[in-house]
C-alpha cells in the first residue's frame, strides 16, 4: 500500500486537496464547538436564578422574572377559542350536549353540571363555580385544583387536609394550577408533590421521583389526569391500582373494598364514578410504548432565538399540530388531523351504543322494582349495571383516551355493551314474571331540562344556592387571601 507522501509527491493536487479539506474540517468543527458553547451559556444564563423563590411559593408570578417565557405561556392557558372532535379548551355543557348523561348520573353531582374542562388558568374558578361543588363537600376535591395544596399539605400535612371541609380551605385555594404542582423552585427539577401518586408506586415498590426525566414529563401529569376515589370516613385520596392498572383491575379492587360512589336513584344500583383515567389509558397506547411523555405532545419544546423551552401552554396537540405531532411525523397537518378524527369517531360510535343500552338498563330495572321484584332478584343485574357503567365512564371520561389508545377503548367499551345486554336480558325475565308490558317505556329526556325534571332535580334551587354562594363566601374568600399575602389577582386577570 502507497503512503501518502509518495501519492502527493506524485500528484500535488491531492495534497492540496487534503490540505483545504482539513482546513474547512477544523473550520465546521470550530463553528460546532462555539455554537455548543454559546447555547451552553445562554441556556445557564436564560435559567439561572436572578431572584430566589420560596420554597412553598405558590403564586405563579412571583416565578415570572426568573422565567418570562415559561410564564407568559403559562397565562396562554386561559384562552377558550379551540374546540376540536373530542376535547379542547372551550367551555361546552356536556349534559346539554348529550342529556343521557343525566340519567347515567341520577342520584349523583354529575347530573347538575358537568362541563369540557377548560385551561389550567381557570381551575379555581371552575370548581367554585360549578353546581357539584357545596359547603357540603370534602376538602379533597381542592387537590388538584390549585398549588396552594401543596402548600397546605405541607403545613397540615395530608391527612387534616383531606379530613377537612371544602369551604374550610377557600380562604387558602386560590391559585391556579401553576409553577409549583411541577417544579421544585430551587432545582427547577420536576418534581411530584401529590401524595397520592407517591404512595402508589411506593406500593409497587418505586420511587417516582428518583425515575428519569423523560418519564417525570408523565409523571407530574399522572399526579391528577388518573383514576382515584376518597377513602375512609377520612376522605383520603387513594388511587385503587394495587391489583394493577387495567380497568378489570381496578373494578377488581373496588369491589373487593366495598367502594360505592352513589346509589343510582332510578335502578338502585350500587355505581362508580370514574374521574379521569388518562394516565392509565394512555399507557396502553402505542406513544406511551414508544416512551413518548404527556408533554412531547401538550407541552412540546419551543424556540425563541437560541433559546429553547417547554411551551407551559398546555393544550390539545391538535392546536399546536406543527410543533406536537410534525417533529416526529411527516404527513401533512389535515392527514394527520383527520387519523385522529377517525379513531375518534370510531370509539364514539361505541360510546353511545353503550349510553343508550345503560340508559334502558336503569329504567328498566326501576320498572322492575316498581313491580316488586327481590333484592335477591335484582342483585346481579344491579352488579351487571354497575359493570357495564363502570367500563363506559372508565373510557368516556379519559380525555383524549379515544385516541391515546384507541384499540383498548374500544375493548372496554365492547365488554361494557356485553355487560348492559346480560342485565336487560335479566331484566327481560324478570319483568316477564312481574306481568310487566315490554318493552318498558322510556321518557322523554331530549333536552338537559327534561331529563333534570325527569330524575326530580330541582335546578332552580340548586342554581339559587349557588348563586348565593358565588356572591357571599367567595368574595370574603377573596379579600382574607389577599389580606394573607397569598394571591396576585393580576395573575388571573386575563
Amino acid at each position: 500500500m502507497k503512503k501518502i507522501s509518495d501519492i502527493v509527491n506524485k500528484r500535488p493536487i491531492v495534497g492540496w486537496v487534503l490540505f483545504l479539506f482539513t482546513v474547512a474540517a477544523v473550520y465546521l468543527l470550530s463553528l460546532l464547538g462555539y455554537s455548543i458553547a454559546e447555547r451552553k451559556l445562554e441556556y445557564k444564563l436564560t435559567n439561572q436564578q436572578k431572584e430566589p423563590i420560596a420554597r412553598m411559593e405558590t403564586r405563579s408570578e412571583e416565578w415570572k422574572n426568573n422565567y418570562p417565557r415559561q410564564y407568559e405561556r403559562w397565562q396562554q392557558t386561559a384562552e377558550g377559542d379551540f374546540a376540536s372532535l373530542e376535547g379542547g379548551n372551550v367551555m361546552i355543557d356536556m349534559l346539554e350536549r348529550d342529556p343521557r348523561l343525566v340519567v347515567l348520573w341520577a342520584g349523583y353531582g354529575f347530573s347538575k353540571d358537568y362541563n369540557q374542562g377548560r385551561g389550567h388558568f381557570h381551575t379555581v374558578d371552575d370548581i367554585r363555580n360549578t353546581l357539584r361543588t357545596s359547603p357540603a363537600s370534602t376538602a379533597t376535591c381542592w387537590t388538584c385544583k390549585s398549588p396552594d395544596v401543596v402548600r397546605m399539605m405541607d403545613k397540615i400535612g395530608p391527612e387534616a387536609f383531606y379530613s377537612g371541609k371544602w369551604v374550610d380551605f377557600g380562604s387558602e385555594m386560590v391559585n391556579a394550577i401553576g409553577c409549583l404542582d411541577c417544579h421544585n423552585p430551587k432545582t427547577m427539577e420536576l418534581e411530584v408533590n401529590r401524595p397520592a401518586l407517591i404512595e402508589a408506586f411506593e406500593r409497587q415498590g418505586i420511587d417516582v421521583n428518583k425515575l428519569p426525566h423523560q418519564e417525570k414529563r408523565t409523571m407530574v401529569c399522572a399526579q391528577c389526569h388518573v383514576e382515584y376515589y376518597f377513602k375512609g370516613k377520612g376522605k383520603y385520596l387513594t388511587f385503587p391500582w394495587d391489583k394493577g392498572r387495567d380497568v378489570e383491575d381496578v373494578e377488581e379492587y373496588y369491589d373487593e373494598v366495598g367502594h360505592v360512589d352513589w346509589v343510582h336513584k332510578i335502578s338502585k344500583a350500587p355505581m362508580l364514578k370514574a374521574q379521569h383515567p388518562d394516565y392509565e389509558i394512555w399507557e396502553k397506547g402505542i406513544h406511551a410504548q414508544r416512551g413518548v411523555s404527556c408533554a412531547d405532545c401538550h407541552m412540546p419544546y419551543r424556540r425563541e432565538g437560541g433559546v429553547k423551552f417547554t411551551d407551559h401552554h398546555v393544550q390539545s396537540p391538535l392546536a399546536n399540530i406543527a410543533n406536537s405531532c410534525q417533529v416526529c411525523h411527516r404527513e401533512s397537518e389535515e392527514t394527520l388531523r383527520q387519523n385522529v378524527f377517525e379513531r375518534q369517531e370510531r370509539v364514539r360510535e361505541l360510546r353511545l351504543t353503550s349510553e343508550d343500552l345503560l340508559v334502558k338498563a336503569h329504567i328498566e330495572a326501576g320498572a322492575a322494582w316498581e313491580a316488586g321484584a327481590s333484592d335477591a332478584e335484582m342483585k346481579e343485574v344491579l352488579q351487571l349495571i354497575r359493570h357495564s357503567q363502570w367500563r363506559w365512564d372508565y373510557v368516556a371520561a379519559s380525555h383524549g383516551g379515544s385516541f391515546h389508545a384507541p384499540l383498548e377503548s374500544a375493548r372496554i367499551l365492547g365488554s361494557s355493551i356485553e355487560k348492559s345486554q346480560e342485565a336487560r336480558l335479566l331484566l327481560s325475565r324478570i319483568l316477564m314474571k312481574y306481568n310487566v308490558k315490554q318493552p318498558v317505556p322510556m321518557p322523554d329526556i331530549s333536552s338537559k331540562a327534561k331529563a333534570q325534571d325527569y330524575i326530580g332535580l330541582d335546578m332552580k334551587k340548586i342554581i339559587e344556592d349557588k348563586r348565593k354562594f358565588l356572591e357571599t363566601l367567595v368574595p370574603q374568600w377573596q379579600r382574607e387571601a389577599e389580606e394573607k399575602g397569598l394571591l396576585d389577582e393580576n395573575s388571573r386577570k386575563k
